[in-house]
Formats: C-alpha cells, structure tokens, sequence
C-alpha cells in the first residue's frame, strides 16, 4: 500500500467541507442561474450538501415557485447512480399498480445528465427524515418501523410476485461479492478472500430451494431515506431510490430498515450488528416480531442468518459501489466489513 493510499484510509466518509464548500458553492450558484426563468426572482440555494455517493444536493425556494430539490453528480459514479435512480422514479410513477403510493415519490422536474453542469431537479417532498426525527423523538421508534415497514410492504404486494428463487441466488450474490473484492483491500488477503469464498457459498446454499417475493425493491430502505410528517410522523414520502430493482428480493427493504434502525437506537455499527446476528444464529426478538408483523420474516432461524447477511452484502457492496471512499476508510472497513465476514469465517470452521 502506498503512503497516499493510506493516507485516504484515514480521512472521513463525509467529504471534508472546507475543502468541497468552495466550489460546490459556485456549482450551485451556476446550477441555480441555468435553472431560473428569464425574469423570475433570483432563488438562493438552501441547505446544501455534499453526500456520502458524492452528490451536491440543495433545495430552492422563494418566490412564486414551488420548492424543488437539486441533484448535481461530482464523480462518475454519482453520475451513473443518479441516471439509475432518475429512471427508477420515471418508471414506479407511471406503474398503474402502485395507485396513490406513487403519491410517496418525488416527481422528476427536469433532467440533464450530460454537459457541463449535469443536473435532476425534482418536486421537493414534506416531511423529515425519520433519523432526524428519531433524534428527536426516539419512543416513537416502533410507531416509525412499524409504519415504513407497512409503507414498503404495500410496494412489495403490489409489484411481486412468489418465485423459487435457486437460478437467482447466484446473481444476488456473486457479483456483489465481486464488488468487495475489488473494492476492499481487506478482502483481497488471504483471510478476507477465504471469508469471501465461504459468504457466497453460504448463501448460495441457505437460498437455494427457497421461495420468496420478488417485487421492486428500494434497496437501501433505511430511515435517513423516509420522510415523515414532523408532528403526526405519518410517512409522506420515499427517496434515494439509486438501488432499486424491479424484480429484488423485497425481504431486504424491510431487514435494511430494522438493523438500521437498531444501528440508530444503540450506536453500533451496521456490520457489528450483523455479526452479532450470525454469532447467535438469529434476529433479536423485537426485531423478529416487527419483521414477522410485516410478514417478511424467514421460516427458519438459518433462513432468517441468510437473508440478515445477504441484507449486509447488499449494503455494504451498495456503498463501495457509489463511492471509493467506503472502501478505503479503514474505519468503516473495520467495523462494517471485518466482523461480519470473519464470524461466518468462524462459524465455518469444524
């Protein structure tokens, strides 16, 4: 490893602000100037971000115009998963299946994912992010799950369909754990290609014969992605649907929103509760009572350890996948990647 390559494993995943600011500011600015109409009253750029996939994101306001959101990709990656999310949205809002779920999607405005400066700008939905108001409010915490769960659940019966999923397991699978391994350095060793090797052929096995309901899935359902109502905490609105598939394993959306949220409530990290999972061999008993609620619990405890590891693969792959900065933090590395695949090393082992 190279002193530069270390040195990056020691920054933080959030994009160092005083670095970014400067000229996210002038991007948002020229963003904002090619956005407006001729004449219309100029609108300031609010609330602006620089996101862990590498997109800025900020809010205009003001005037006589609706609020609107703004997406603006900064690496090739966040262009490539923007473009993904951007058809998704287009094509759950015209699915005639979803009725007034569809009411739950932001609405894409305007779209240019070529030029100079690529943009999306979409209708901005109510709401706060469930995180957000969990800070605040956390004995709201079953009334919140319980609600997204039934949210994503309504997604999932009007899309899915139940299917033998053995010819499927392989796709779910393999090329995820490709992605870490190309990804992680830790996986590429010796003990972390090993712990590699035994993850796939353990879900490929614990998969194999099962049936389970194939629908859209969100893919990265966790409560920093829902929106609720600040006073009622009635659920508004879905976003960040860069993940999604048409035909996923939906089971996942609601095991990514029940360990994130377990993440939240104890300030663990995802991949040391993940582990904890595999260690015991099954899902706490709250957590299996919110899942078994929704009707996404497995059948069986081992079925129930599969899919909570195939949720952390398609967790973890999904964030190296937006941006390399997942793979080379060694923080994140250490505590989201290393005690997962070295417990189902472990269990391996005669």
């Amino acid at each position: 490893m190279t002193f530069t390559e270390e040195l990056r494993g020691l920054l933080p995943l959030r994009p160092a602000g005083l670095l970014t600011r400067p000229a996210d500011v002038l991007a948002a600015r020229r963003l904002t100037d090619s956005i407006s109409a001729a004449g219309a009253p100029q609108r300031d750029p609010r609330g602006m971000q620089r996101t862990f996939s590498d997109l800025l994101v900020f809010r205009l306001d003001g005037g006589s115009e609706q609020p609107v959101v703004v997406k603006h990709p900064r690496s090739a990656r966040a262009t490539a998963s923007l473009a993904h999310e951007c058809e998704v949205v287009q094509r759950l809002a015209r699915d005639e299946r979803l009725g007034r779920w569809r009411r739950l999607l932001p609405v894409v405005e305007e779209r240019r994912l070529q030029g100079h400066l690529p943009l999306v700008v979409e209708s901005c939905l109510p709401g706060i992010g469930a995180d957000v108001l969990l800070h605040r409010s956390p004995q709201l915490a079953r009334r919140v799950t319980v609600s997204a769960l039934r949210a994503i659940r309504e997604l999932h019966q009007a899309t899915g369909w139940e299917e033998e999923v053995t010819a499927r397991a392989a796709d779910w699978v393999d090329p995820r754990l490709a992605v870490l391994a190309e990804e992680v350095r830790w996986c590429r060793r010796a003990k972390g290609a090993e712990a590699l090797r035994v993850l796939g052929e353990r879900l490929v096995r614990e998969l194999t014969g099962r049936r389970l309901l194939l629908a859209w899935t969100h893919g990265d359902y966790h409560p920093g992605n829902v929106l609720l109502e600040e006073g009622q905490g009635a659920l508004c609105g879905v976003i960040d649907w860069a993940g999604a598939l048409p035909d996923g394993p939906s089971l996942l959306d609601c095991h990514t929103f029940v360990l994130t949220m377990r993440h939240q409530q104890e300030g663990r990290q995802f991949g040391r509760i993940v582990a904890e999972v595999v260690r015991r061999g099954s899902l706490l008993p709250e957590d299996r009572r919110l899942l078994a609620e929704a009707g996404a619990l497995a059948d069986d405890n081992r079925g129930e350890v599969a899919l909570t590891l195939l949720t952390w693969l398609w967790h973890v792959a999904g964030n190296v996948t937006k941006s390399a900065r997942y793979g080379r933090s060694h923080r994140w590395v250490a505590d989201n990647v290393v005690p997962v695949l070295s417990q189902v090393a472990a269990h391996e082992t005669p």
